[in-house]
C-alpha cells in the first residue's frame, strides 16, 4: 500500500527474493513450511500477518532469525496503518471542503479549526461517524425537505443540518407517533402566528410532541436553501424549521408545509421526495393557514390595501403577514409592498 508519505511493503516481498534467490517453488517452499500452497501465496502477497509460529519456520527453512521476520511483520504493519490513516485522512479532506465549515463553526456546531486535517477531525465527531465517506451513500436518505435550490453542495449543507436536527431532537422526550392526534390539532397552531416566536415555541413543542414529534428549530445554514425538513429518527418524527430571512409567514408556511409531509406520508422514503409530494405539501400548508374558500372571497373584492389586508387576517385569525406573503406569491402584491406587516423572528439563544 502506497500513500503521499509511506509505502507498505509486506514480510512476503523479502520471502519471495530469498525463494527466487534459492530457485525454490512456493509449491516445494509450502511443503518445507508445512503450510498450504494459498496460505503461501496469502503470506507473500501481505493478505495475512505473520505469526510468531511462521517467524520460528522461516527461520528454520531460510536461515534468517525469527526476530528479523517478526520486526519486518511490525514494520510493515506500522506503515500499512499509517498510510492507510494518510490515505483516508485525504479522501475526508476533499468531503470536508464541501460542508459550510464557516457557517457550522459560526453556530457552535463544530469547533474553530484553521486547518483540513483539524475540520476532518471536528466533522467527524459532529457526523458521529469514523469517516466522512460513510455519509455519502446516500446523502439525506427519507428525508422530506422544503428547499429552494439544488447541487452537491446543497445536499452536504443539507446533511450538517439534519445531524444538527438529529442533536437538538434527543433533548425532547415524546410520546407515541399519533398522526390521527396531529391531523386534529394542527390546524390550532393559526392562533399562534399573531405571537412573537418566544411566546409560542414552548407550547407548540409541547403540542407536537403530544403527537411523537420533536420540533426543532435551527439557523438557517447557508447552501443548503432550506426552509424546514422532516423525517423519521428511531420511535420519533423529527421536523425541523429556520428562521430564514426572518419572516414569520416563511416559518409558518414551511412548518406547515413539513407537518403536510408527515401527515401525507411522504416521509421515510429512500429516494426522498417527490414533485408531486412537495406540491401536495404546499397545499396542505396554504389551505390549514388561509381557507381556500374565505381566501377566494377576498379575492373578489379585489381590494389589496393594507388595511383591507389587516382586516382580513383578523377576520380569518391569523398573523396579516402570512396573509401579505399569499397575496405576494400570487402576484396580486408587489414584493416591496406593505412589508411593515410582516412579523420578524428572531431565534431564542436556547434554540
Amino acid at each position: 500500500m502506497r500513500s503521499r508519505t509511506y509505502i507498505a511493503t509486506p514480510p512476503g516481498a523479502t520471502i519471495k527474493e530469498q525463494l527466487e534467490d534459492r530457485g525454490m517453488s512456493q509449491k516445494e517452499f509450502a511443503a518445507r513450511m508445512g503450510m498450504s500452497e494459498k496460505h503461501i501465496s496469502q503470506l507473500i502477497n501481505g493478505d495475512v500477518q505473520l505469526t510468531n509460529d511462521t517467524a520460528l519456520k522461516l527461520e528454520m527453512v531460510l536461515g534468517l532469525p525469527a526476530r528479523f521476520w517478526n520486526n519486518l511483520e511490525s514494520i510493515f504493519r506500522e506503515k500499512l496503518a499509517k498510510a492507510q490513516a494518510e490515505n483516508e485522512m485525504d479522501e475526508d479532506k476533499e468531503i470536508a471542503k464541501m460542508f459550510p465549515y464557516s457557517e457550522m463553526e459560526k453556530n457552535g456546531w463544530v469547533g474553530e479549526q484553521k486547518d483540513l486535517k483539524g475540520k476532518v477531525f471536528e466533522l467527524r465527531s459532529f457526523f458521529e461517524v469514523a469517516r466522512l465517506c460513510y455519509l455519502k451513500n446516500p446523502l439525506v436518505a427519507g428525508v422530506a425537505f422544503r428547499k429552494l435550490g439544488n447541487g452537491e453542495k446543497t445536499d452536504y449543507a443539507l446533511l450538517a443540518w439534519e445531524q444538527k436536527a438529529k442533536i437538538e431532537a434527543r433533548k425532547s422526550n415524546v410520546d407515541p407517533i399519533n398522526l390521527g392526534k396531529l391531523e386534529d390539532i394542527a390546524p390550532d397552531f393559526r392562533s399562534m402566528t399573531t405571537k412573537d416566536l418566544t411566546v409560542f415555541i414552548d407550547e407548540l413543542k409541547e403540542k407536537l410532541a403530544e403527537c411523537g414529534i420533536a420540533l426543532v428549530v435551527i439557523p438557517h445554514i447557508g447552501g443548503s436553501f432550506l426552509h424546514g425538513a422532516s423525517f423519521y429518527d428511531g420511535k420519533k418524527i423529527i421536523v425541523g424549521v429556520t428562521i430564514r430571512g426572518k419572516d414569520a409567514d416563511r416559518f409558518w408556511f414551511s412548518l406547515y408545509h413539513e407537518i403536510g409531509h408527515v401527515i401525507l406520508g411522504h416521509i421515510g422514503k429512500t429516494e426522498g421526495t417527490s414533485e408531486e409530494d412537495e406540491r401536495a405539501a404546499d397545499k396542505y400548508a396554504q389551505d390549514i393557514l388561509i381557507e381556500p374558500e374565505k381566501y377566494s372571497e377576498f379575492l373578489m373584492q379585489n381590494e389589496f390595501r393594507e388595511s383591507s389586508i389587516q382586516q382580513f387576517a383578523s377576520q380569518i385569525g391569523i398573523d396579516a403577514g402570512i396573509v401579505l406573503g399569499r397575496l405576494q406569491k400570487d402576484g396580486l402584491v408587489r414584493f416591496n409592498q406593505y412589508n411593515d406587516l410582516k412579523r420578524r423572528y428572531e431565534l431564542p439563544m436556547q434554540y
